[in-house]
């Protein structure tokens, strides 16, 4: 996903992604990423936790208005 998320990103589209895996994440350097502390497979948490995922998705959507901490990649 961090190479799609490059290229949309050099046509000024802002993409962030969830991840559960940073230190594979960080190798594929996408522009924004976000890590989560949650088990394989439940980048939102647990189902029936609205609270939670809330909070996950609102702090994904806070990283699209901020520039990428870096280059995007091709």
């Amino acid at each position: 996903m961090g190479l799609i998320q490059s290229v949309i990103e050099k046509s000024g589209v802002p993409t962030v992604s969830i991840s559960l895996l940073p230190e594979v994440t960080e190798r594929v350097a996408p522009p924004r990423f976000l890590v989560v502390d949650r088990p394989l497979g439940y980048p939102l948490g647990a189902p029936n936790d609205p609270e939670l995922q809330r909070s996950i998705i609102r702090a994904a959507l806070a990283m699209l208005t901020r520039e990428p901490p870096r280059p995007c990649r091709s």
